[in-house]
């Protein structure tokens, strides 16, 4: 089972890290996590500073802006598919 840690856990190991007093995979060691999560968590933190580590189902602010644009294409496809499908209607009739 995956083990689910903190915003504020994540922050602190990787501060602990930027810090370099000590190795990474001591500073995981003595945490009780993987090496291979610390870099990541790390690297997250780099990339994306304040919004890393936004929690379970939350999505940074560059993801809502994508969804909600390809919501607004969507539905402006719907729309355009309808026309489409009434104007088939209207030229396919035959008198």
């Amino acid at each position: 089972m995956r083990r689910k840690y903190s915003k504020e856990f994540k922050q602190d190991a990787v501060n602990l890290a930027l810090k370099g007093e000590k190795p990474v995979t001591e500073i995981a060691s003595d945490l009780g996590i993987r090496p291979d999560l610390l870099y990541r968590w790390k690297y997250e933190h780099q990339k994306h500073q304040q919004v890393a580590f936004p929690g379970s189902g939350k999505l940074k602010d560059a993801q809502e802006e994508k969804i909600r644009q390809l919501e607004r294409e969507l539905q402006l496809v719907k729309e355009e598919r309808a026309i489409l499908k009434k104007a088939f209607a209207v030229f396919t009739k035959t008198p």
